[in-house]
């Protein structure tokens, strides 16, 4: 449970960043949930202003870019290659202001191991390229 801390610090965080002097409200998830949205994945918070979830992944996904939403990927378990910024291809529009490709053009690598997070500004394609075996990890989603 040593990533339950750093999860609630980037909650925080990012609801005092957001809200200014306003006092956020407390979210209390209890381990039961965080461990089964890390297992099948799942929104553990949805406010107007930020979505928590946990994710999980055995394999490579579409290029995606979310234009209101800036991701912070914390990492938990396991590893992935992913690719930030560069060009989007193919990319088509999947909801209002979700986009989906099949690659990218250019961009960035970078190897992601247990502990490691990550912050994609809304606006940059980002593509979860190899994922050897399986990867864990909470998104905190910033909305704009």
């Amino acid at each position: 449970m040593k990533f339950l801390p750093v999860l609630l610090i980037l909650f925080g965080a990012t609801a005092l960043s957001l809200n200014g002097a306003a006092t956020p409200a407390v979210t209390y998830i209890g381990h039961d949930k965080v461990a089964s949205s890390l297992a099948k994945g799942g929104n553990l918070v949805t406010a107007p202003d930020l979505i928590v979830l946990g994710s999980h992944r055995s394999g490579a996904g579409e290029v995606e870019v979310h234009e209101k939403e800036t991701d912070v990927f914390y990492v938990v378990d396991g590893s992935a290659t992913l690719v930030t910024g560069g060009t989007m291809v193919a990319g088509k529009q999947t909801a209002a202001g979700q986009l989906r490709g099949k690659d990218i053009q250019g961009g960035q690598t970078h190897h992601l191991t247990k502990g490691d997070v990550i912050v994609i500004p809304a606006g940059i394609p980002h593509w979860f390229k190899e994922v050897p075996q399986q990867i864990s990890y909470y998104v905190v989603k910033v909305l704009r």
